[in-house]
């Protein structure tokens, strides 16, 4: 199974979730490494769930700011992406990992958070050691014209992950829109082991699955 663009899955808390979309053809996994989140997934757990999918990218994510506390994230869970939602670490961070070029790390942003013009600040001077940005929004975002001119301009020039608007309805007009290097969506809490309702992840994991 292939699909058309890169996807990553943010919020993996299951293998039913991560055996299905990996079975799609999905390019990375993400999986909270923060105990304090709802969708945290203890490293025993997360093992066991690595060791049933193949061929996909581990991302662990971390909302934490101190680099001790990531450095001990780093040497449980051992992921192949680190993604993190603050810059001023990525310099540090990069130099981290058995890599040659150091650490793979993901930059989230909260977009609605900034304004346009902070946004690119950013992108300008912040993100040279993200081999990914992702760009997502705790809350609802309307993709309006401005902030898809401003990502049609930025994804030009930045490896952009777009982690938000995106419905089965409009994911293709948004890939040739933007040109964005790919999309990020939600996995999610499972109602109670084995029985989870995929509803729009699968929706729009079969909007781009190629012919």
């Amino acid at each position: 199974m292939s699909l058309k663009t890169l996807v990553k899955i943010s919020n993996v808390t299951n293998l039913s979730d991560a055996r299905y979309c990996a079975g799609m053809g999905v390019d990375m996994l993400g999986f909270s490494m923060d105990a304090n989140s709802p969708d945290y997934v203890d490293p025993k757990k997360f093992a066991e769930i690595k060791a049933w999918v193949a061929g996909v990218q581990i991302v662990g994510e971390t909302t934490a700011t101190d680099p001790e506390i990531i450095e001990q994230l780093l040497e449980t869970y051992q992921p192949d992406f680190l993604q993190v939602d603050e810059a001023a670490l990525l310099p540090y961070l990069s130099t981290f990992g058995k890599n040659p070029g150091g650490l793979r790390l993901i930059l989230r942003v909260d977009v609605p958070q900034l304004t346009l013009d902070q946004l690119d600040t950013l992108l300008q001077t912040g993100v040279a050691n993200a081999e990914y940005i992702l760009l997502e929004s705790n809350g609802p975002l309307h993709l309006d014209t401005d902030l898809k001119t401003f990502l049609q301009r930025q994804a030009a020039r930045y490896p952009i992950l777009l982690g938000t608007g995106i419905s089965a309805d409009n994911v293709q007009e948004l890939l040739a829109e933007l040109s964005v290097q790919g999309i990020a969506l939600s996995g999610g809490i499972e109602e109670q082991p084995g029985n989870k309702e995929f509803g729009e992840l699968m929706d729009i994991l079969e909007a781009i699955e190629e012919d």
